[in-house]
């Protein structure tokens, strides 16, 4: 375990990295409603396709020919285990701090319960 003084700055870094993945995975998001807008209009415009479940398989091939799509896609899932993996060390970090100063306020207790039954006894 690290020294008590060293967890706030442990702490803020771990949130500071889970918001950079956040943001991240925003313009990846971003990135993805484009192509899928794109691919919308493109079905939604051709004058070939005569009903709903044409337009929506018209759709599914723009997409899945569209190599950035796909890219961007694995990066959402990339992205994804990214940020769970920055929680859980947040969450981690977090925890270790309030148990190292629940031993230190123990450690103080002790200290102050053994100086205390000394000065009873008379050491």
């Amino acid at each position: 375990m690290m020294q008590l003084s060293h967890y706030p700055t442990a702490i803020a870094q771990a949130a500071q990295r889970m918001n950079e993945v956040d943001s991240q995975l925003m313009a990846v998001q971003l990135q993805i409603n484009r192509f899928e807008g794109n691919a919308d209009r493109a079905a939604a415009f051709d004058i070939d396709l005569k009903n709903d479940a044409q337009r929506k398989a018209r759709r599914f091939e723009v997409l899945v020919v569209n190599q950035e799509y796909q890219k961007a896609l694995d990066m959402q899932i990339q992205l994804t285990v990214e940020r769970a993996n920055a929680f859980a060390h947040l969450e981690y970090l977090r925890n270790q701090f309030s148990v190292a100063k629940l031993e230190a306020r123990l450690a103080i207790a002790q200290q102050l319960t053994d100086f205390e039954s000394r000065e009873l006894v008379g050491i």
